[in-house]
């Protein structure tokens, strides 16, 4: 059963296509990078599978149901600049917002739910920062707040939109710990990911996406020059990126 099918799925922002007539098939236990140039339509493939925003025509399936049937075992963790960093509320209140979904309806969280709150923040680091209102962490420490509220779900697929973008290293080397823990636990990672030349080192599948579908599968399969090239164009930065990888460099991130 694969964990992701998609069928001839369109989207339209104000009358623009952003995706058109796209169809893959992810399997489980996969870390999947979505990587494709701004505009793209990255983004919009998660909120649309999420039913966030409404397509044209299409389905989504998660492990062969529609989400309704599934959505408990669906996590998501947004770009860090859509969050309200505002709102008042403690890093232990947004993480237990993770859980209301197996609380059901008027249902106040146990004992139990709160010690498995505190195991979560000590994945990410975060015990001693409970307390403080989440505008008071650093930008990687709200992005690893917003991943243990998406673990603490227990679900088996994720989708995670940028979540490496303006964080420190440290950050980046647990959240990289934290997918690799996923993965082999055989859940399902979507990613939604920019930089080219640390792809090959953290992803073993990937959706290369251009408003079109360039390329879906293993990164050895897809991640070619020619398929990057036909998913961004002849942007010369690119493809300088592209003779990078071509070489077998790869960024600061470490490998999984």
């Amino acid at each position: 059963m694969n964990a992701l099918e998609v069928v001839q799925l369109t989207v339209n922002y104000e009358k623009a296509p952003v995706l058109w007539d796209l169809s893959l098939t992810v399997p489980a236990g996969k870390l999947v990078g979505i990587i494709g140039p701004n505009g793209a339509g990255k983004s919009t493939l998660i909120k649309a599978a999420l039913g966030l925003i409404k397509p044209i025509s299409g389905s989504v399936a998660f492990f062969g149901s529609p989400l309704k049937k599934v959505r408990n075992r669906v996590g998501y963790v947004p770009q860090r600049e859509s969050v309200d960093w505002d709102f008042p509320i403690t890093v232990f209140d947004l993480v237990m917002m993770g859980r209301y979904g197996h609380l059901g309806l008027f249902r106040r969280p146990k004992a139990a739910d709160k010690e498995l709150v505190w195991s979560y923040l000590a994945k990410v680091g975060l015990e001693k920062y409970a307390s403080r209102q989440i505008s008071q962490l650093s930008g990687g420490q709200q992005q690893r707040a917003f991943i243990a509220r998406a673990l603490i779900q227990e679900a088996d697929l994720y989708f995670m939109d940028e979540p490496f973008v303006g964080i420190d290293m440290t950050s980046c080397e647990l959240i990289l710990d934290l997918l690799k823990s996923l993965r082999e636990e055989g859940k399902t990672i979507f990613i939604v990911h920019h930089d080219l030349d640390s792809v090959p080192s953290i992803f073993d599948w990937a959706i290369l996406l251009n408003m079109y579908l360039i390329g879906c599968g293993e990164i050895g399969d897809v991640f070619t020059p020619e398929l990057i090239r036909r998913t961004y164009g002849k942007e010369e930065q690119l493809l300088d990126q592209v003779a990078k990888l071509s070489q077998e460099k790869t960024s600061g991130y470490p490998s999984l």
